[in-house]
């Protein structure tokens, strides 16, 4: 079931479908612009009978009835985790550091105040997505927190939710949210940020909207990248494959191997698995998006997968740490073949919110540093000013910005007083 594929091929297929959904996403846009919530309400309709665009405190109350207590308190400990993992990323609020003497120089770190995330629905409740969307904004110190997810929004996203601590959530989904929380509504109040995964149409709206909110990153539909020699598990590999496959039938998935005779293995692992799948239909779908690649060098191998820069890179070698040390494009990385995915989706407390389709080439998986950002800070006295007087003045006039010169020549005289 899986298929001999080349890298530029693959890497184009991916990056297309963001293109096929453009004037759909553009239609949706200009509605919510022009409509607000009556636009929110005529879009769910295929979906639901929308009444009420924000959920109320005894929706979220309620749906705590609705959740088995043993899957509550799985939530609760994922969120523990993954709350631990991510203080440690949490920048001083200050750091000051004197560079020379009269000189002192540093930066203060904000958390942004109002932040939007996109939780996703449709085919299945995300709540690990609500705690890895929520918690680093929580950590951060955001504020005002406010999520979208498709309505009806599943008992399990509104739990989650809760367990994070957001402090809205709002009955939209698609890109009519995202557009939401950029443009605001009657309902929905505009943010500075949006962050989160979903499908082509909102991972394009956000890419659209960068005109009005800033985003994290492309976070479209879910992908790996699997490095495998002679040592790897077919089985194993075949098991991560389904994994990401189940998620959409827009994921992909690519094994990138030096043992020619790992992907018939694999592929045979596959199918039987792909039979029993309760998942069955959108893995097949996936699954045509996937495919393998033999390489004759693990070096071959490595610049295979770093010109696919996965969402999740999988490494199942015999020597997992040379990799991990070269490889240079990827939203998170798997090492060992203990190291499901799934793990990291879950509750081992690093974040599963990735860039896709070769955004992981120039961004970076969601952290607590995207809810904040930085000004320098520069403090200066009467020595230090002397120190770096002449330099200042000297560029300033070679740019014929002679106000600037003489912006420090009369505190240099001030000084001298």
């Amino acid at each position: 079931m899986l298929k001999a594929v080349e890298i530029d091929a693959w890497i184009a297929g991916r990056q297309s479908s963001l293109e096929d959904a453009r004037a759909t996403v553009t239609e949706i846009i200009g509605r919510v612009r022009t409509e607000g919530d009556a636009a929110l309400i005529d879009l769910a309709k295929k979906h639901c009978v929308l009444t009420d665009i924000a959920v109320s405190d005894d929706e979220r109350e309620d749906a705590y009835e609705q959740v088995d207590a043993r899957i509550i308190e799985s939530l609760i400990e994922a969120h523990a985790r993954i709350e631990r993992f991510h203080e440690l990323q949490k920048p001083r609020d200050l750091w000051l550091q004197e560079m020379e003497p009269g000189i002192v120089l540093g930066v203060k770190t904000t958390p942004l105040n109002r932040v939007g995330l996109y939780i996703p629905g449709g085919r299945a409740a995300y709540p690990s997505s609500a705690l890895m969307c929520a918690v680093p904004a929580r950590v951060a110190g955001v504020k005002e927190i406010c999520a979208c997810s498709p309505p009806p929004i599943k008992p399990l996203t509104l739990v989650a939710l809760d367990i994070a601590g957001v402090t809205e959530i709002y009955n939209a989904g698609g890109a009519q949210a995202v557009a939401a929380m950029a443009l605001g509504t009657e309902s929905i109040r505009p943010v500075q940020k949006i962050v989160g995964p979903g499908n082509v149409y909102v991972t394009l709206a956000k890419m659209m909207l960068r005109e009005k909110v800033e985003i994290d990153f492309p976070a479209g539909p879910s992908e790996i990248g699997i490095i495998a020699d002679e040592t790897a598990d077919p089985r194993i590999v075949a098991a991560d494959i389904l994994a990401q496959s189940e998620h959409d039938p827009n994921a992909a998935c690519i094994l990138i191997t030096t043992d020619k005779s790992l992907p018939a293995k694999v592929g045979r692992e596959v199918e039987a698995m792909t039979k029993i799948a309760p998942r069955k239909e959108i893995i097949v779908q996936a699954l045509k998006n996937s495919g393998y690649m033999v390489v004759s060098t693990m070096e071959e191998a490595i610049l295979a997968s770093d010109a696919v820069a996965p969402e999740h890179l999988s490494i199942q070698v015999a020597d997992p740490l040379t990799v991990v040390t070269r490889v240079k494009n990827a939203g998170a990385i798997f090492v060992g073949r203990y190291s499901a995915v799934a793990c990291g989706d879950y509750a081992v407390g690093t974040n599963h919110v990735l860039p896709t389709a070769g955004y992981a080439k120039t961004y970076s998986g969601l952290d607590v540093n995207h809810f904040c950002k930085t000004a320098s800070v520069e403090i200066i006295d009467r020595d230090g000013l002397e120190t770096i007087g002449d330099i200042v003045e000297t560029i300033a006039d070679a740019e014929g910005l002679h106000a600037h010169a003489e912006s420090v020549r009369v505190r240099r005289e001030f000084g001298r007083k």
